[in-house]
Formats: structure tokens, sequence, C-alpha cells
């Protein structure tokens, strides 16, 4: 990130006004720390020209790369779903 930066000859607060966040946020994703959000890093990576390199952090799954639907099994419910007897507290 700091390459692509340096190369525009932007300064860390011109990228952070970019990006929508504070240059201490920047400087964060920058140097690599993990709590950084992921959608900053997907940002950062639109505005360098550089958003298809998001497939070496995050593979798309081969079911989706290929336009399939996934399917789940008969009567699970989807990932983040309560169910209505969890529902009781």
């Amino acid at each position: 990130m700091r390459a692509h930066r340096v190369q525009r000859g932007w300064t860390i607060a011109e990228v952070a006004e970019r990006l929508i966040c504070s240059p201490t946020t920047w400087r964060a994703l920058e140097s690599g720390k993990p709590g950084t959000s992921m959608g900053l890093l997907a940002h950062a990576l639109w505005l360098f020209g550089e958003a298809e390199s998001l497939d070496a952090v995050a593979p798309t799954p081969a079911a989706l790369a290929a336009h399939r639907r996934v399917r789940r099994a008969a009567g699970k419910t989807a990932a983040g779903v309560i169910a209505e007897g969890e529902r009781d507290f």
C-alpha cells in the first residue's frame, strides 16, 4: 500500500481523505495491523487500481466463481439467522 501511495506522490493525509478515514487508520492499514477494516482494504485497492488483487487475500469460493448457486441442506437455517426456539429469553 505504501509503495502505491509513494508512487503516486500522495501524502498520508491525502490518501486518508480520499478513503474517508483518519490518517492513523491509514497508517495502521499501511503497516499491516490486523485490526483494520477489510472494507477499507478493498476501497484502498480499488483506489490504486488493484481491486483484482483482493482475490489473493480472500479468494472467491469456486461455486460462486462459476456463477452457480450454492444450496444449503434442507431444514438448515442460513448462517446468522436466529431460530424461533432461540428467541425465548
